[in-house]
Order: C-alpha cells, then structure tokens, then sequence
C-alpha cells in the first residue's frame, strides 16, 4: 500500500485533516506523556518514534533530531498522537563513536532501556513506528520497546530517516516482532531532506 493512499485513509476514516491547533500533552495508565494534536478525543492513531539530536551524519550537530521532525509532519497530517522513546545513553556522543557503539549494540542483540514505561496503546487502531536507520535497522532501543508493547490486529507503519539504507530491514523486523499486527510497507526518506521534504512525507 502507497503511504499517500495509507494517509488518506487515515484522514478520511479520522475525519481530520492538517491540524489547525495547539498539541496537548496528557498521560497514559502509566502515567507517562503522551503528546497529544489537537483536543480531538476520537483519536485511533499514534507515532511511536525514537530520533536522535546531537552530531548526525550529513546534517552535523541538530538541535531537533531528523525522525522528530518527521514525525511532526505525520501527526500534522493525520491528527495521530505522539509517543517518543527517550534515552540519554547517547547523549553528547561525537558521530564516529556513536555509530561504532551502536554496532556492539546491534551485534550483541543489546536492548538499551528507555526513559519511563510504554504507552498504553489499547485507544490505537494505527501505529505509525520510526527511527533512523543504524547498521541496517532500528536503533536497539526501539527494539526494547518492541518487547513491551503489543500491536496485535493492528495497522503498523514503519518509516526511516537515514543517509543511503532507505527502509533497510526495518519493516522485516518490525514484521518479525509483531507477526500478529497488519505491518504496511513503510517509508523512508533522506535526513538531510526532512527539513526542506514536508510536501515528499505528504505525498
């Protein structure tokens, strides 16, 4: 399925288009923030996302990391709520020993934890789940979330940033841990596009 025709749906099934207000944050059963567009309590889709800020390949050192910023965009199109996995094992990292750190990470099948408990994700119908690409999928600690979260008959969207991997493994391995949820085929695009590329994540 395109993700033009997937967005569509969404905003048809939602009744919303782009949204014309402020977000709100409120906090789930575990009372942990979940970022909420609009005041729109009819709500059925959500982007889990992890985006890392700091020293990036091509962009340098970003204040706002490449997958938020696109994140943004899909919540602004689709009205979806927002949940981001947040981890500061990586802060302050040059980009060189970053990668090399996430490499052991991947190799070792490592699960990093994350900052507070996953979110409750019963309200959701839609499942939007996207990170940069490291070494050929997701960062480890989106993997960690994996394992607390159940996406069962749900619609699951991957999407990437990255510099050249395109989706890589990711829609495989987001496939593989959720092998009961409706896994799309996803999205990626370029980070050093995100900040100039609103109109190529709408289309």
């Amino acid at each position: 399925m395109k993700f033009k025709t997937i967005l569509l749906a969404l905003m048809t099934a939602m009744g919303i288009g782009a949204c014309n207000g402020q977000n709100s944050s409120d906090t789930d059963s575990n009372n942990n923030q979940v970022k909420q567009s609009n005041s729109n309590k009819n709500m059925k889709a959500i982007v889990i996302f992890f985006s890392h800020a700091g020293d990036n390949y091509s962009v340098g050192n970003i204040e706002v990391g490449n997958t938020k910023i696109v994140a943004d965009y899909i919540s602004e199109f689709t009205g979806a709520d927002q949940f981001e996995i947040v981890t500061h094992k990586y802060d302050g990292m040059a980009y060189m020993p970053l990668i090399d750190l996430a490499k052991k990470e991947a190799a070792a099948g490592k699960l990093p934890p994350y900052e507070g408990n996953a979110p409750d994700l019963s309200p959701y119908d839609t499942v939007f789940i996207g990170g940069p690409v490291w070494w050929g999928t997701y960062p480890q600690v989106m993997f960690t979330m994996f394992r607390d979260i159940d996406l069962t008959g749900k619609t699951v969207i991957p999407f990437t940033t990255h510099e050249g991997s395109g989706l890589a493994n990711c829609v495989s391995d987001v496939k593989k841990a959720f092998p009961a949820a409706n896994v799309t085929k996803g999205f990626d695009i370029y980070g050093h596009e995100v900040r100039s590329g609103k109109a190529k994540v709408q289309k």
